[in-house]
């Protein structure tokens, strides 16, 4: 089973990362987290990378639901979502796939949150344009 979940569009990339993070609302998800890998790369190893954003996405009410069935899901959360350019005007948007990682969990509470988590990102991604 793959670990994450991806499709290719065609844009700008901080275009794209807004029409990510749009999409993502309408599936109940917000950003709690950006970080820019290329500026972080550069800040600190002086390299230079493609253009690489990891946002870290939360849907509250899913959060809250897998936090009452495994108080240590934290460290899993929240879901994470990448937006890189894999070349000019080519921009990949990948996701994790919840029910992948949730199988190491072992916790059987915790599988029909991860389909829906997933059903929820794969909507998101699947309607971009």
């Amino acid at each position: 089973m793959a670990y994450y979940y991806s499709k290719t569009i065609s844009g700008s990339f901080n275009e794209i990362i807004q029409r990510v993070t749009d999409a993502l609302k309408k599936e109940g998800f917000g950003i709690l987290t950006r970080i820019d890998i290329s500026k972080t790369l550069k800040e600190k190893l002086n390299v230079d990378f493609r253009n690489y954003t990891i946002l870290g996405a939360c849907n509250p009410p899913f959060a809250y639901k897998a936090l009452q069935a495994e108080d240590n899901i934290g460290v899993m959360l929240p879901c994470n979502v990448i937006v890189q350019e894999k070349e000019m005007g080519k921009i990949e948007v990948a996701s994790i796939e919840p029910q992948t990682s949730m199988q190491a969990v072992k916790n059987p509470s915790l599988e029909s949150i991860a389909v829906e988590i997933q059903s929820k990102l794969h909507a998101a991604i699947d309607s971009l344009q």
